[in-house]
């Protein structure tokens, strides 16, 4: 991984990071469409909330992306392939305040989203292995956590890849899903 200074977006300052096929960057106005593709997908969504989202959504979402940079020094990159220079989806580190038991109050929460003719090449664990290098210089030794629905076998994989071991098993808005700790 390489990281190449700052990339200056609406909002805040975000890393550039690279590795072989991505380029991990700050999100910008012109990724609207991709990403309202990427999350009106009920493929992509269908271990996200199960629900398609709106292109309001999809742009409120984006919107929120400069906050978490701007008010916790750390948030959401927008994901690049290099060799067609297309934003393929999100990935990054939040604090949602989620209203969760156990408590993630105090551990940065990782997350990832890829269109879906993206699956299944790698991406996801490229781009988080990138993202954790930062999480380590950025916070530190730290614990970081991340939920996946059970049913999602390929991010269950992608974690495990990277470190991630299953605390336990939760409820988040009615539905269950697994938590997990590095």
């Amino acid at each position: 991984m390489q990281t190449h200074g700052a990339e200056f977006s609406v909002g805040g300052l975000v890393p550039l990071l690279e590795t072989p096929r991505l380029r991990l960057r700050g999100h910008r106005a012109a990724d609207y469409t991709a990403l309202a593709a990427i999350w009106a997908d009920p493929l992509v969504v269908r271990h996200i909330g199960g629900k398609p989202s709106s292109a309001q959504e999809a742009w409120m979402r984006l919107l929120r992306y400069p906050g978490l940079w701007c008010l916790l020094g750390y948030g959401y990159w927008a994901i690049e392939e290099k060799s067609t220079g297309r934003c393929i989806g999100d990935i990054g580190y939040a604090d949602f305040k989620r209203d969760i038991t156990p408590s993630l109050a105090g551990m940065p929460e990782l997350g990832w989203v890829l269109a879906s003719d993206c699956h299944g090449k790698g991406y996801a664990s490229e781009a988080l292995a990138a993202v954790m290098t930062w999480g380590r210089e950025h916070f530190g030794e730290h614990t970081a956590a991340c939920i996946i629905d059970p049913e999602n076998a390929a991010s269950i994989r992608v974690a495990i890849k990277a470190g991630f071991t299953l605390k336990q098993e939760a409820r988040y808005h009615g539905d269950t899903i697994l938590l997990f700790t590095r």
